[in-house]
């Protein structure tokens, strides 16, 4: 079963587990110039222009976490991919899978802008930049 989580509630779980591994599934434009979470690890779902599907995905988690039962926290723009990730991993034999909900940048406001209602950066969890 893949939790929903929201960025402070992911924050908190990873604060109590020291196995947690965050995976931020972004692309790598996304990743190095819109910021990222503190300690995150980047293996891309998908990778633009052609959005393709990353074919090397679960080898690279498995590289990243010690064991499938450790906690895998999947995090995105919006929350969209990192669940089909999470689904992925799933599939793989992964057991606890968080799939946090907002991504890092948030839902659209009215004005289609991201990080102005919700996500990571807005929640004002640790986050850097390059």
């Amino acid at each position: 079963m893949i939790e929903n989580l929201t960025p402070q509630q992911s924050w908190e779980l990873m604060q109590a587990n020291p196995d947690a591994v965050l995976i931020d599934v972004r692309t790598k434009v996304e990743h190095d110039f819109v910021g990222r979470p503190l300690n995150a690890v980047h293996v891309p779902w998908k990778e633009a222009p052609e959005w393709q599907l990353n074919p090397d995905f679960i080898a690279q988690v498995r590289q990243a976490v010690n064991d499938t039962g450790s906690p895998v926290l999947l995090l995105c723009r919006s929350g969209a991919r990192s669940l089909s990730a999470a689904e992925a991993l799933q599939q793989a034999g992964f057991t606890h899978l968080v799939n946090i909900l907002q991504g890092f940048e948030g839902d659209l406001d009215d004005n289609k802008h991201r990080g102005n209602l919700s996500g990571w950066r807005y929640a004002q969890l640790p986050w850097e930049q390059s």
